[in-house]
């Protein structure tokens, strides 16, 4: 009798939890609608923290374009809570790609630029990224907190 009895409840259950899954999914994919959003960050890049170019451009942020027409990123601002601001020259990206922001110096190629900083910008304890539009309005922010094994001082904002 309990099999009888449970499976009914077990199978509403299910339903629910499904109805529920299939609600809360738009809503995650609505957030990234139109347009450039925060991709992946990598604010703590693997190996010792020493400044060097190597280590500095381990430290990213993905700036990804999923609107349906290329667009131009002369203008835009890329910030963290301390108020370090990458302003982008003249840079392209077409729909569906994805241009990666590295924290320190390089030569900018396809889907690659440089901050050109010599020290680091995104906090390992927590920190915010923001993407400002040329006229100063917010695009999307994306946040983390402590750098751990588990996360490996990755967030992926999507």
């Amino acid at each position: 009798m309990r099999i009888r009895t449970a499976a009914p409840i077990a199978l509403a259950a299910t339903a629910l939890a499904g109805s529920l899954l299939a609600t809360a999914a738009p809503a995650t994919a609505a957030a990234h609608q139109g347009g450039l959003h925060f991709g992946t960050v990598q604010y703590d890049g693997p190996g010792p923290d020493n400044r060097s170019t190597k280590s500095l451009n381990a430290e990213w942020v993905n700036i990804h374009n999923n609107g349906k027409k290329k667009v131009q990123l002369k203008g835009f601002k890329v910030k963290d809570n301390t108020g370090y601001t990458y302003t982008f020259g003249s840079y392209t990206i077409g729909a569906g790609k994805t241009v990666k922001l590295r924290t320190g110096k390089g030569k900018n190629v396809s889907g690659t630029v440089h901050w050109n900083r010599g020290s680091y910008v995104w906090n390992n304890t927590g920190d915010k990224a923001r993407l400002i539009k040329p006229n100063g309005k917010l695009q999307d922010s994306c946040s983390w907190k402590k750098s751990t094994k588990a996360n490996k001082g990755v967030k992926n904002c999507h």
